[in-house]
C-alpha cells in the first residue's frame, strides 16, 4: 500500500480511478466543504472513510503537509512503450489527431517531476516515459506536487530510454530534445506532428546517448546572464507552445517552409 496525502491528490485519485484505494481517512478536528466534497465522492465510490488524529495522520504520512486527509492507495501498474504506440481502431477520432508524448531522463527531484506531469495534464499530454533507473518514483510528494496530475496523467516506466526512443522513431514519432546549445528555437518547430518532446537531468541536460537519438535538438533562447531554466518550467514553455500551435488550423498539404528541418526521422 502506498500514503497519498493533501486534499488535491486525494480528490484525484478518487475522480481518476486510475487505482484502487483501500480507505481515506480525515482528520476528526477538521470539518470543512471540501474535506466533506471528498467524503460524498468516496462514499459514492464505495471507498471506505474512516478517521484519526492529526498526529497519527502525521506518523503515516510521514509529514504534517496531509492537510487532513490521507488516502491508502495499491501500487501504481505502469505501462509500456508498446500502449503508447498502440494503433487505434480505424476512423476513430483519437487516430487523426497527431500524438504528443514527454519523456524525461533523469528527473530526480520529486517537486520537478510533480510539476512536469501537472503541465502534461493540463497540455493532454498522450503520455510521459520514465526510466526505471535514474529517476524520482512517482511517490506521496509527486502527487502533492502535481495536486493530483499524476493520477490522470498515462505513465509508462521503460527499463532503457534509448530503445524505448528508437521505437517511436520506428513509428513515425519525431524524438525532440532539449538542449541550451540546439537549433533551431521551439518556437521555430512545426509541432503538428507525432513527436516526443525529451528533457534532460537537473544540471546536466540529456544524456549524450540520448542526445544522438533525438532527431533535433531545440532550445529556448535566453536574454539575460543565466543561460538556462529550471526543467519543469523548461518543459511547461515548450508543451505550451505545442499546443497552442496545435489547436491552430491544421497545416496545409504544402509544407510550410520550416517543416523543412524535421529532416532525419529514423536516423
Amino acid at each position: 500500500m502506498e500514503v497519498l496525502y493533501g486534499l488535491h491528490p486525494v480528490e484525484e485519485a478518487i475522480r481518476s480511478g486510475a487505482r484502487p484505494l483501500d480507505h481515506v481517512i480525515v482528520a476528526r478536528d477538521r470539518k470543512d466543504e471540501r474535506l466533506e466534497r471528498i467524503i460524498a465522492l468516496a462514499r459514492v465510490a464505495g471507498i471506505r472513510v474512516a478517521s484519526d488524529s492529526r498526529e497519527q495522520m502525521t506518523r503515516l504520512a510521514k509529514t504534517d503537509a496531509h492537510q487532513g486527509v490521507l488516502a491508502m492507495v495499491r501500487e501504481r501498474q505502469f505501462l509500456g512503450i508498446e500502449d503508447f504506440l498502440a494503433k487505434k481502431k480505424a476512423g476513430s477520432q483519437e487516430q487523426v489527431r497527431h500524438k504528443f508524448f514527454l519523456a524525461l531522463d533523469g528527473v530526480e527531484d520529486p517537486h520537478n517531476l510533480g510539476a512536469l506531469l501537472r503541465t502534461a495534464d493540463a497540455v493532454a499530454v498522450d503520455g510521459v516515459l520514465i526510466p526505471e533507473r535514474r529517476s524520482a518514483p512517482i511517490n506521496a510528494t509527486v502527487a502533492k506536487t502535481s495536486a493530483g496530475a499524476s493520477e490522470h496523467v498515462r505513465i509508462a516506466r521503460v527499463t532503457n530510454l534509448v530503445r524505448s526512443l528508437e521505437q517511436m522513431k520506428k513509428e513515425n514519432v519525431w524524438v525532440l530534445g532539449l538542449d541550451e546549445r540546439g537549433a533551431p528555437d521551439y518556437m521555430d518547430f512545426d509541432f503538428r506532428t507525432d513527436c516526443v518532446l525529451v528533457l534532460g537531468r537537473e544540471g546536466a541536460g540529456l544524456h549524450d546517448l540520448v542526445k544522438k537519438t533525438c532527431d533535433h535538438l531545440l532550445r529556448i533562447p535566453m536574454a539575460g546572464a543565466v543561460s538556462s531554466l529550471n526543467v519543469s518550467v523548461a518543459g511547461a514553455i515548450v508543451m505550451y507552445e505545442a499546443m497552442r500551435q496545435r489547436r491552430e488550423t491544421p497545416e496545409p498539404q504544402a509544407m510550410p517552409a520550416k517543416a523543412k528541418i524535421r529532416k532525419g526521422l529514423g536516423s
